[in-house]
């Protein structure tokens, strides 16, 4: 079994990858790290470079912390939630870890598209967490 983490190099994203490691570590489990984006004309090679490295130091921070880990970089033209949940039951996960941010009034009728698919279509449990200020 697994924890499938969804990460992206802001404060939701660290700490939904902070709270999977503590859980991972609680569990003793893997932890899987999936970054997705859709790719596409605004994706250039120095952004693909950016995550990349971005990645390399998240992968080696959790080798630091004795975790078995996978770090997944996925541009498939998918939406992150589709990665997500794909990856989550491919791997048999025990649950899913997403970071939340608020949002205004007006990007609430919106509700971040991403954790609400996730959280309504994942077949497995599905922990939100808010980053700290």
């Amino acid at each position: 079994m697994a924890i499938v983490v969804g990460y992206l190099a802001t404060k939701e994203g660290r700490a939904a990858l902070r709270r999977a490691a503590e859980e991972c570590l609680l569990r003793n489990t893997k932890l899987i790290v999936v970054s997705s984006h859709r790719g596409g004309k605004d994706f250039d090679a120095e952004e693909a470079a950016r995550f990349e490295d971005e990645l390399l130091r998240v992968g080696e921070a959790l080798q630091e912390r004795g975790l078995e880990h996978e770090v997944r970089q996925l541009v498939r033209g998918n939406d992150p939630s589709e990665d997500l949940i794909a990856v989550a039951e491919e791997a048999g996960a025990d649950f899913i870890v997403i970071g939340l941010r608020r949002r205004s009034p007006v990007g609430k009728l919106i509700l971040g598209s991403n954790a609400q698919r996730i959280l309504l279509d994942a077949s497995c449990p599905v922990l939100a967490v808010k980053a700290t200020d």
